[in-house]
């Protein structure tokens, strides 16, 4: 029987970060950059949790000989720089790389948008205005996977935009008990169950700027976000017809039960191979 291998190929992926280094996994891979914090046309990330986040989402593991690859190895990378060096950033460069992406969402084949990042948003306008702007990404036909944040464990904890009843919202499979339960948990202002589903997100290993090693360890809802953003691109691939409705509701019907409450593991922990198989 022909078997049948995706990669993401063709698929855009926006990710709202602190940009992205031109490591060797992106190859020529890394289709649009643009910085909304310093306004600098070359390509740099100056924290280095947006390149982790692009290398999990689809890194090649060319300087690893696969053992690092992510999990959309020939996607489009398009990186939308919000966060500073310090990983600080504002709700007005966060609209204006939404609407950025509404307006180029054509030229950059841009199908799905990766959301690493959260606020727990000093007003209730802020939570409101992040929330709008995500849902008008959603409402595009856009499939939006954003982190819970990492400010559990108590109830109520998601951060905007993963707040968003419409979006898909992820947090750690592996950060949810114990020591390190830090995953935001909801219920969300307006009495939603979130996460949707959780995914690993411990010490998890993917690209690194600069030229020493190319690869770094780091944890959190930041790293479960692009593991599900890149399954996501394959099954695009696949199915170029899914909306991002079907996505959904293809993540609830393949995760898998952790036996936790609702509000901690959402529908449950993410299955790559059921999901790709519905």
């Amino acid at each position: 029987m022909e078997r049948h291998f995706y990669t993401g190929k063709g698929i855009g992926v926006a990710m709202l970060d602190t940009g992205i280094y031109p490591h060797i996994d992106f190859g020529d891979r890394i289709w649009g950059f643009c910085d909304f914090v310093s306004n600098k046309k070359q390509i740099y990330d100056d924290n280095g949790h947006g390149t982790c986040v692009a290398g999990i989402l689809g890194g090649s593991g060319a300087a690893s000989d696969g053992r690092y690859r992510g999990m959309a190895p020939e996607c489009g990378l398009v990186a939308l720089k919000v966060l500073d060096r310090f990983g600080n950033g504002s709700r007005v460069d966060v609209l204006r790389a939404f609407s950025w992406i509404i307006m180029n969402r054509e030229q950059y084949r841009i199908r799905v948008v990766n959301i690493s990042v959260g606020t727990t948003y000093r007003t209730r306008n802020d939570h409101d205005d992040l929330v709008r702007g995500v849902e008008k990404l959603w409402d595009e036909g856009l499939v939006v996977v954003a982190a819970a944040g990492n400010q559990g464990p108590d109830p109520g904890s998601v951060t905007a935009p993963g707040c968003s009843k419409k979006i898909i919202t992820v947090g750690s499979s592996d950060m949810l008990t114990g020591e390190r339960a830090v995953s935001g948990r909801g219920p969300t202002f307006e009495c939603v169950c979130k996460p949707d589903l959780v995914a690993p997100g411990k010490r998890i290993t993917a690209c690194a700027p600069g030229k020493g090693n190319p690869y770094g360890v780091k944890s959190g809802t930041s790293m479960s976000t692009p593991l599900v953003s890149g399954a996501v691109a394959l099954a695009l691939q696949k199915d170029p017809l899914l909306t991002n409705v079907d996505i959904k509701m293809m993540l609830r019907d393949s995760s898998v039960d952790m036996g936790l409450p609702r509000n901690l593991q959402g529908w449950g922990k993410f299955d790559c191979k059921k999901f790709l198989s519905l």
